[in-house]
């Protein structure tokens, strides 16, 4: 397989989207012989004046620019207002799935070396892009799925090396690798001026697409993805060449959440598997619920109903490199769709009410839109720069849409819904619309981070930190044909320590590099089908969406930290171990955890597993109205908690079901997490003589 380039098999613009334990490398080292552990060693005993590794300074790996020779000197990208709103916006692609996989069949088993030569299996051999050869690939995996055979999956049988009885796989599956494009974050008119950049991606084997992707699943259908590790030994400065993929807010069993110990090596793969059930399914609602859509009719599923997930999306996540490898490019989108219960059906603009459940805008008019700030060097031609002498947080000069930077979209007179998701590494953005003559345009709030929300609400801006989502629907039908909308960043930042909650007039002069303007939306004309989606006034009108779980009774109070020690980010005054768990919660239970943000640093605080309900902000109890209300993954503590005002302490009810093993709690400033600020706990049986410590 040839390098691809960003203009040839990637997310094609405006084409839409059809509906559908490894161990710390202590032998990665920087030019000055230490590894990344060491220097972080230095930082602790060295204190806050340390300049290798304080927070703030010390470089884990150069960039390959000038840069790099003068620490501390400001990158200010190259932009031409001539560049502004002339490329279109890519649109993620669909992920196909395939009929067979071209290697070892799925199976429980992991595809080891030892498994393999042990059982005179032979050897999977595929070209690897990285290396330029053809090479033998084993799975890195080391572990069983949980729960497999209770999905309906059979594993082979050989004997003598050869297959004699067929396995069988109960779901969708999918064939990825992750490597290396080059990609044109800057609109073509920029072509001559600009570099690509060398960028790490996922890429659909199947369909070719590449970049920023989009997996269609469904509930009560399991996903098993295989991905090929293909990156580059040669980093360019950034990132490297192992990783591990996470699927953000899933309730999947650790040996496929893709937790940050669980890093895997280029010329292997791994296979993981994603059963799509809701929580409760083998703990607190074995029976399954019933719930009734809006067509009257009860359906039952397994688990609890009112733990259906919507909009979620995959990242790397290995272990002191999430920062670098998700900046390099390594993110897109899984939207989870219900319609076995006739929920969030992916299906909202059918005629047939047994099919469209809320009625949301579905098909082409369903848009994923990942926003994530970038810097690029001016003195290496605008190739992407990542600066990795700071351990505050990267807080890039220029913002893109789904890999873009200042991009059109072009929409119908209709209604859509977008998902916007914060990829970025540190920065929090406040989104807004306005028309070119300055007129608010306001929109209706469906989905909170993973989540559906309780019931619809009107918003005119939403605050996203790194890793939150929210889902909108915005009605273009209330606008003239011709009309011009400009999506805004309209929260002031200049500092990794957070927001101050200010809010940014819009920029005059939407071509300039400062512009809040970040996307330019034109309305068109009608639509050539009629627009039967749900309007905003019936959404508003509904007593709920989804209704909330019930809040169960905690078993256990803990209480966490993130906080800076020893010139590093801390939990608890301690940083990662990935030897240490910090609790061992009950299978079954759940435990009201309470974070704390001291200086008023803004972190945003993810769990790993399952959301989780906030109950109290700065000790008050959460309103109805406010964003925290719903289920979460990502709670904002700290500096641009809330408004202009530090959200202090945050305390949430967190359930641990159905699987046991261990998973990560970490600040999703990915710089902070990089540098010591996450913690393991880990889900084990009543019998466990750890049990609730």
């Amino acid at each position: 397989m040839t390098q691809r380039k960003a203009d040839e098999a990637l997310s094609d613009p405006q084409d839409p989207p059809t509906t559908q334990g490894n161990v710390i490398d202590e032998s990665v080292r920087d030019e000055s012989g230490l590894s990344r552990r060491e220097m972080l060693k230095i930082s602790m005993t060295a204190g806050a004046g340390a300049a290798v590794t304080a927070i703030g300074g010390g470089a884990m790996l150069a960039p390959r620019t000038s840069r790099a020779a003068t620490p501390g000197l400001p990158v200010i990208s190259p932009w031409n207002p001539a560049w502004a709103f002339t490329d279109p916006m890519p649109i993620p692609k669909a992920c196909q799935p395939v009929e067979q996989l071209k290697g070892p069949p799925p199976q429980n088993q992991p595809w080891s070396e030892d498994y393999c030569k042990t059982n005179s299996l032979p050897d999977y051999i595929r070209f690897n892009e990285a290396h330029g050869k053809d090479e033998e690939f084993y799975e890195a995996r080391t572990e069983r799925h949980q729960r497999w055979a209770e999905f309906g999956n059979i594993d082979p049988v050989y004997e003598n090396g050869v297959m004699v009885q067929p396995g069988t796989f109960n779901g969708k599956l999918y064939e990825f690798d992750a490597c290396e494009v080059d990609w044109d974050f800057y609109p073509s008119a920029a072509a001559g001026a600009i570099v690509p950049s060398k960028i790490w991606v996922f890429h659909d084997v199947n369909s070719d697409a590449a970049g920023i992707l989009r997996i269609n699943a469904r509930y009560g259908e399991p996903v098993l993805i295989r991905m090929h590790n293909c990156m580059p030994e040669d980093n360019r400065g950034t990132g490297i060449d192992q990783m591990a993929t996470h699927l953000h807010n899933a309730h999947n069993p650790p040996e496929s959440d893709g937790g940050p110990m669980r890093f895997f090596d280029c010329g292997q793969f791994y296979d993981y598997w994603y059963p799509n059930v809701r929580a409760g399914f083998a703990s607190t609602h074995k029976s399954g619920t019933s719930y009734v859509g809006p067509d009257k009719v009860a359906r039952t599923c397994p688990g609890d109903f009112r733990e259906t997930q919507s909009t979620l999306w995959f990242h790397d996540h290995r272990h002191d490199f999430t920062s670098q490898n998700v900046y390099k490019g390594l993110a897109s989108f899984y939207t989870l769709f219900s319609d076995d219960i006739n929920l969030d059906t992916g299906k909202g603009d059918s005629a047939k009410l047994s099919e469209r459940g809320l009625g949301l805008p579905s098909g082409e008019w369903d848009i994923p839109i990942l926003l994530t700030d970038k810097s690029f060097d001016p003195d290496n031609g605008g190739e992407m720069y990542f600066d990795t002498e700071n351990f505050d947080g990267f807080l890039g000069d220029l913002m893109t849409v789904n890999f873009k930077i200042k991009p059109y979209l072009d929409v119908k007179r209709r209604r859509y819904r977008l998902r916007l998701l914060n990829a970025g590494p540190s920065r929090y953005v406040e989104i807004g619309f306005k028309t070119s003559t300055g007129k608010l345009v306001s929109f209706v709030r469906v989905g909170n981070d993973g989540n559906l929300l309780p019931k619809a609400l009107t918003n005119t801006t939403v605050r996203l930190a790194p890793a939150e989502r929210a889902d909108i629907i915005l009605d273009f039908a209330e606008h003239a044909q011709g009309t011009v909308i400009y999506m805004e960043n309209l929260l002031l930042q200049t500092d990794p320590r957070g927001p101050d909650g200010v809010l940014l007039p819009s920029s005059p002069d939407p071509r300039q590099r400062e512009a809040t303007q970040i996307l330019q939306i034109r309305v068109g004309g009608l639509p050539a089908t009629k627009d039967i989606s749900t309007t905003k006034a019936q959404l508003l009108k509904m007593p709920t969406l989804l209704e909330l779980p019930a809040l169960p009774t905690p078993v256990k109070k803990r209480a966490f930290a993130f906080e800076t020690f020893g010139a590093q980010w801390s939990v608890n005054k301690r940083f990662f171990d990935p030897e240490r768990i910090s609790a061992y919660p009950v299978e079954g239970t759940a435990e009201e955890w309470t974070v704390t943000s001291s200086g008023s640093w803004g972190h945003p605080i993810h769990s790993h597993h399952e959301e989780y309900r906030i109950t109290r902000r700065n000790g008050r109890a959460i309103s109805a109205s406010s964003d925290d209300y719903g289920r979460k993954d990502v709670v904002r503590i700290g500096n641009g908690a809330v408004g202009t005002v530090n959200g202090d302490s945050v305390s949430y009810v967190i359930q641990f079901r159905d699987w046991y093993g261990d998973y990560p709690v970490h600040c999703h400033n990915v710089v902070h997490e990089d540098h010591g600020m996450m913690l393991l706990f880990k889900i084990v049986p009543p019998t466990d003589p750890k049990a609730g410590q």
